[in-house]
């Protein structure tokens, strides 16, 4: 479904302060979500009161154990500027809090803000923080704090990640110490998941260290400070005392870098780790499942397992040749043979659950036939040695998977068989993480393979980061016009209806265009020793449920 462009997308529109809160609630409580926009004084619900799921209490006061998590690869920052890797966002999102937070039930949640409101045509966000809100070295989170942070991040000359976050805002202001007034050029529908849910630095250090020093030494409100931090060994945590909302009962969380996930499944297995914030193999998964020693949760996953492609490599930059990639890959194969059924074939950028996913779009069907008419209509002929030729240039490029990940090689390798059959050369190759996201970003590297949401989470759709020319986690080093346009709109529109019909256009484009081959959405399975008292219940999204952290306890 085509939208023409909309002359009045970007003016500011009259809608009553009640349907703006029901509109960008959508996907989620709108119940819960109108508490937590309740005007100054009145205490906004959590999920649990709003019904969504059963929280854990609050932890009592003291201190005991430490808790191990692990993960897959090496934690490369720990800025709020590094989130994207879900074993960065965990630690991340423990040393810093936000004004409100989506949490593990998908409801938006107050964190440093006691109240907010926004006005009735959405270009004005008042937040009253809480008072006594301590940092890590003690002194009181204000609202210069907000502003620093959001300033400093939304900044293009500070080149961060999660600029495109900040979409729309035109001036942050600090009436006094305890409000933030956000003005806002233009309505963004997403400003409550994005910007709102940004981690705050603790001003005066940032200013003084900058950013660089700060990725290994940060300081913020959340209820764990950084204790000790090895990128490629582990990382630790320990409890805040003077954490807001009381000090955690936990006092160190661990996690360790453990790429295979085998040793993963066998640490867990003989007690020395709790939990493994990066799945394991899916058949170890659902062992313990079955195991009365472990909690397992499961839930839809909102990222894509999926090929990033540089679009800008001569190679790959006719969409036909990637059309042809998405054929000659037997996608339902990958999830039966490799990942144990646990999956579902993508057949967008959005994952199924969500409210703006399309079930009628362009499929890419395994049918190596079509692929190789594609490759021969693009120009590229088979040679003598089976590779395709095109102006004295083999169909060749690397995909480079990440240093021992055990579970997505055997993909990588399977997908080399499946494109050597219609004459693609695809050589492999493995680098950190950090190498991997930089060379991706920069442009660089020639391929890779990973996991990433291609939305902003299971709630909003914005792909600005991923899919947007200037976005900060570009992979595919894409650039569309009327993708940028489109999704520029989107945000600027609160209505779910009529946001729709944006996103239904950029799913059509992302099929064709290809920008990346996309595999599969996950079922995301993540193992919990039951030493971990007073977890989540059906949660209903991954990686949100550490940040609950703070309310656990160790059974002795």
């Amino acid at each position: 479904m085509a939208t023409e462009p909309n002359s009045n997308a970007r003016k500011p529109f009259a809608m009553s302060r009640r349907q703006f809160l029901r509109y960008t609630a959508v996907g989620g409580s709108a119940a819960a979500f109108l508490a937590a926009c309740a005007a100054p004084g009145v205490t906004p619900s959590t999920g649990a009161e709003a019904g969504a799921g059963e929280a854990a209490a609050p932890a009592a006061e003291g201190g005991g154990g430490t808790m191990v998590w692990m993960g897959h690869q090496e934690v490369a920052a720990l800025s709020p500027d590094d989130t994207g890797p879900s074993v960065q966002y965990v630690l991340i999102a423990n040393i810093h809090n936000p004004l409100v937070w989506s949490n593990e039930f998908n409801e938006l949640e107050p964190m440093l803000a006691e109240s907010y409101e926004v006005s009735d045509d959405g270009l004005t966000y008042t937040f009253k923080l809480r008072q006594g809100v301590k940092f890590h070295d003690g002194t009181e989170l204000t609202a210069k704090d907000v502003k620093y942070t959001y300033d400093y991040y939304r900044n293009p000359d500070n080149a961060a990640v999660r600029i495109g976050d900040f979409g729309g805002i035109g001036s942050v202001e600090t009436p006094d110490d305890y409000t933030v007034v956000v003005n806002m050029d233009e309505v963004n529908a997403a400003s409550l998941v994005n910007w709102a849910g940004f981690g705050i630095v603790q001003s005066d250090y940032h200013a003084e260290v900058g950013e660089d020093t700060y990725k290994t030494a940060p300081i913020g409100t959340g209820a764990f400070k950084l204790k000790e931090w090895r990128a490629a060994e582990f990382t630790e945590l320990e409890a805040f005392d003077d954490h807001f909302r009381g000090r955690p009962a936990i006092d160190i969380i661990r996690q360790d870098v453990v790429p295979e996930p085998s040793v993963r499944m066998i640490a867990l297995q003989t007690g020395d780790a709790d939990s493994s914030v990066w799945p394991l193999l899916v058949e170890d998964s659902l062992a313990l499942k079955e195991d009365p020693n472990f909690t397992v949760f499961s839930t839809p996953g909102n990222s894509i397992k999926h090929f990033p492609l540089n679009n800008t490599l001569p190679q790959l930059s006719d969409k036909r040749v990637r059309q042809a990639m998405m054929y000659a890959l037997d996608r339902q194969r990958i999830i039966d043979d490799l990942w144990s059924g646990a999956a579902q074939v993508a057949n967008s950028n959005f994952p199924p659950t969500s409210f703006y996913a399309r079930d009628d779009l362009k499929k890419y069907e395994f049918d190596p036939e079509k692929a190789k008419a594609l490759l021969d209509e693009a120009g590229w002929i088979e040679g003598g040695d089976g590779v395709r030729e095109k102006d004295g240039e083999k169909l060749t490029f690397t995909i480079t998977t990440i240093t021992g990940d055990q579970a997505r090689r055997p993909i990588a390798e399977l997908a080399q068989q499946m494109f050597a059959e219609v004459g693609i050369d695809v050589q492999l190759a493995e680098a950190p993480v950090a190498s991997i996201l930089e060379g991706m970003r920069n442009g660089t590297m020639d391929a890779s393979l990973f996991n990433w949401t291609y939305t902003t989470n299971a709630v909003e759709p914005d792909p600005f980061s991923t899919l947007h020319s200037k976005g900060g986690n570009n992979f595919a080093q894409y650039s569309n016009p009327r993708m940028d346009e489109l999704i520029e709109m989107g945000t600027q529109i609160v209505d779910p209806e009529e946001r729709k019909k944006i996103y239904d256009e950029v799913q059509e484009i992302f099929v064709e265009d290809v920008p990346v081959l996309y595999l599969q959405f996950d079922e995301w399975l993540n193992p919990f020793s039951n030493r971990i008292q007073g977890l989540p219940v059906d949660p209903k999204t991954a990686d949100e449920y550490y940040l609950r952290a703070n309310e656990w306890t160790l059974a002795e």
